[in-house]
């Protein structure tokens, strides 16, 4: 029988997980704007889908990665570079299903909801992966919009529309990604070097790319504490985004001031905590204070 477990492996369930976390709390917050009533199938859906169309998206960047990732040692013992998918067009195939499945659903849905995936695939798969993970130091930014569509399908999967809300919820999670992905980078810069990705770090040299991530951290915690007057997310929420965000900018200022990996490593393993953090005070909030 053939071990399925690759194949669960290269849909990245920790990263697919943060993200449905996104959209399950575009889709909370939605129902709560709305008044919906949503049944315990439709969540079940909504959270089907785009965990299909995240996993699928992953399934088939590690395919098209898969070279790179043979030359990285953070990366060489994921399934396609140590053979466990043989031959690795499978893992392609695999993807591409998830995301059929994923997209036809979501037209089952509505217009809205399946232009969410629909984009978010396009960014991550194709600009992200295939254009310009290779080619531009840009590539992070131009593939971040693909992490704020699941709070935007979210959203339009249970309200059938989008207003200013779901676009600031994914704007946070857009200005999340570069500081989350370079403080990686700086960690694994010789990696990135080795496999020839011009990620910021390589490009522009430790230190100055330290300086981009701590200021797009300052912009970050500057946005998160914004969206309570624009969102109207409410004081609970404020309160932990200020918060958190005294942290984040503790991080980033002392990985400024004496920039090393290891701080750097230290900034990334906080990143995927404060955004999940950040969501669930969103989710909790409105209730907290109705």
């Amino acid at each position: 029988m053939t071990n399925l477990r690759p194949y669960l492996e290269v849909t990245k369930p920790k990263l697919v997980s943060l993200l449905v976390f996104t959209a399950f709390a575009g889709m909370v917050l939605a129902a709560h704007a709305t008044g919906a009533s949503v049944s315990l199938a439709a969540w079940a859906q909504g959270l089907a889908v785009i965990t299909l169309a995240c996993a699928g998206a992953n399934a088939t960047t590690c395919y098209l990665d898969r070279d790179i990732d043979a030359r990285m040692d953070r990366t060489s013992r994921r399934p396609l570079p140590r053979g466990s998918i043989d031959p690795p067009e499978r893992a392609l195939y695999w993807g591409l299903a998830l995301i059929l499945v994923a997209l036809f659903l979501a037209w089952m849905q509505n217009l809205l909801a399946f232009s969410a995936i629909a984009l978010g695939v396009l960014d991550n798969v194709v600009v992200y992966s295939a254009l310009t993970k290779r080619r531009s130091p840009l590539n992070i930014i131009l593939g971040s919009f693909s992490g704020g569509l699941p709070v935007v399908y979210g959203w339009a999967f249970v309200a059938g529309s989008i207003n200013l809300v779901p676009i600031l919820m994914a704007a946070l999670v857009v200005l999340w990604t570069p500081n989350h992905i370079w403080s990686l980078a700086v960690r694994y810069r010789g990696d990135y070097a080795r496999a020839g990705v011009p990620m910021l770090p390589v490009v522009m040299g430790e230190a100055k790319a330290i300086r981009c991530i701590a200021v797009t951290a300052f912009l970050l915690v500057a946005f998160s504490v914004a969206l309570d007057p624009l969102g109207s997310f409410g004081s609970v929420y404020l309160g932990v985004a200020a918060g958190m965000g005294a942290a984040v900018v503790a991080l980033n200022a002392w990985l400024w001031a004496n920039p090393t990996p290891r701080k750097a490593w230290v900034v990334f393993k906080f990143s995927s905590p404060y955004l999940a953090v950040l969501f669930a005070a969103m989710i909790v909030s409105p209730y907290l204070l109705r």
